[in-house]
Parts: C-alpha cells; sequence; structure tokens
C-alpha cells in the first residue's frame, strides 16, 4: 500500500472520530417544531425480548398485555416485579403492531390488515380467529383501540391517505366487517397543526397507534416517526396536539390507559431496551 493510500485512510479514520466525540458517541436528538417536555411519572424498562415493543393494553393494578414487532405472542408484563409473567403464543412470526383488550379477549392487529381475535386469551384453550380488514394492499395498519361503548374496534393507517385527511376506521366486533366511511378523519389544515412548519399533506400526522380515554371517551392518536400525540374530542374534532421531544420518547408505538384514565405510552428500544412510559401531559 503506498503512502498516498495510508494518509487518505487515516484521514477518514480522523474525520470519523472527530464526528463520533462531538457528539459522546451518540446521534444529536432532533428538536421538532412545538416540542416540549412532559412529565415521566414512572419508567419500566423492558427485558431484551420487547425490545421492539409495538402495543401494550392495560389490564388491572400490575398488568399490562405486550406485543412485539416479530413474534405473534402476548407477553403479560408484571408492572410490580418488572417482570414477564406469560407468554401467549397465538400464531406464527409476522409484523405486528398493536393490541387491544376487549374483557377477556384481546385483539392483535398485524400490519397488513389482519386482525386475530384471541377468545378468552388467558386461557390455557386457546380460541383463535382471523378477519382482514380487506384493504391490505392500500394501508400500513398501525393502531387498534377497543371502543367499549359501541362494540368496535378503532383501527389507524400509518402511510396513504387521501388529499385533505386520514381516516381512522372501525370494525365491527358483532359482524367481524370494518365499516367503508371511516369512523374520524384527521384534516391536514387543521389549525392545531400550524405549529409544525410543514407541509400540509399526509406526513403531517403518521399514526403508531390509537386508544380511548376510559372516563372523557376522546380518542388519543400517537405518533413514532416524529413523535407527537393528537388528542381528538369524541366528536372527531381536534383538541390538543401535543409535540413530543424526542430525547423523551425516541420511537413511541404503544399507547393504553389505566381504569384511572392515567396514560402509558411504549417506546421501542432502537438498539437499546424497549420501555413503557406513564406520562402526565401538560394540560393548558
Amino acid at each position: 500500500m503506498n503512502k498516498i493510500a495510508i494518509f487518505i485512510i487515516l484521514g477518514v479514520f480522523a474525520v470519523v472520530a472527530i464526528i463520533y466525540y462531538s457528539f459522546d458517541g451518540i446521534a444529536p436528538n432532533r428538536d421538532f417544531p412545538g416540542a416540549k417536555n412532559v412529565q415521566i411519572d414512572n419508567k419500566w424498562d423492558m427485558p431484551i425480548v420487547l425490545e421492539e415493543i409495538s402495543g401494550i393494553s392495560w389490564m388491572d393494578n400490575e398488568h399490562i398485555a405486550c406485543v412485539e414487532d416479530e413474534e405473534a405472542i402476548i407477553f403479560i408484563y408484571n408492572t410490580k416485579t418488572s417482570e414477564i409473567e406469560k407468554q401467549i403464543v397465538f400464531g406464527e412470526d409476522g409484523d405486528y403492531e398493536g393490541i387491544a383488550l376487549a374483557g377477556k379477549d384481546a385483539y392483535v392487529l398485524r400490519s397488513d390488515g389482519v386482525i386475530f381475535e384471541v377468545l378468552d386469551f388467558q386461557n390455557d384453550s386457546l380460541v383463535i380467529n382471523e378477519y382482514s380488514t380487506g384493504m391490505s394492499k392500500n394501508y400500513e395498519w398501525e393502531g387498534i383501540a377497543w371502543d367499549k361503548k359501541r362494540n368496535r374496534l378503532l383501527l389507524s393507517i400509518k402511510d396513504k391517505a387521501d388529499k385533505e385527511s386520514k381516516p381512522i376506521y372501525s370494525f365491527n366486533l358483532r359482524t367481524h366487517t370494518i365499516e367503508e366511511k371511516p369512523a374520524y378523519e384527521i384534516k391536514f389544515n387543521d389549525p392545531a397543526f400550524k405549529i409544525l412548519e410543514q407541509e400540509l399533506n399526509h406526513q403531517i400526522i403518521e399514526p403508531s397507534e390509537v386508544a380511548i380515554h376510559p372516563l372523557t371517551g376522546e380518542v388519543y392518536v400517537l405518533e413514532a416517526t416524529n413523535p407527537k400525540l393528537l388528542i381528538l374530542n369524541s366528536n372527531g374534532s381536534i383538541k390538543k396536539l401535543h409535540v413530543l421531544r424526542e430525547e423523551q420518547f425516541g420511537q413511541p408505538e404503544g399507547l393504553t390507559f389505566d381504569d384511572k384514565g392515567n396514560l402509558y405510552i411504549s417506546n421501542e428500544g432502537s438498539g437499546g431496551l424497549g420501555n413503557i412510559l406513564k406520562v402526565t401531559l401538560d394540560k393548558k
């Protein structure tokens, strides 16, 4: 190897070293327009098997049901012992994005729009049904929530939409079919989005999860790409937009409430440990 080649290689290493130490070995966090800190009341670091935790659903004062991206397993996580108490296998490996509990039954959403119904999911003898939205070629499905009042599931999509709004669909639990007309539509030109200082198109909100507040009936829509939390009134109008700081919410994928209305958000690990956070929002 000649001297010129050696000097070039050493120069490349020097530049890389300068960049690395300038950021203490960590890529800088992005501050999104309007981002604010929120209060973190509690934090649970997930075991390595839940590094890619993608959905959570509150069970009781000690347990949260979780799913992760790649395996068809419902994990029962104990918040008191900080351990996985039980694993329930319901299918084959796939891209699982969310979980919703409806009484004793669990519903898990796969990204292609297939819903897995696990009846009496804690029973040793499982009954599992599969239902399709019939729209798998059009959307990347990311969020699922149980709407107890209307006996339906709410389903959110991440990517595509029309030019003016992004839909949240409903899945009828009596007929096991999706309603053609969206339950809610998030309008891109809503004044709430002005603080984001970006083009008003389908990228203004890319939902990773949806949940319903048990006391108010408000619909919460979470985004992981540019972390934010959108709150809709029960009629679908936007009430509040919370832009989240990335240092607190690296990749927020899961969302749930306990029976008192306390909010929990889970984050994928992105190379580190996933976590579940108990969060108090600024209500101003």
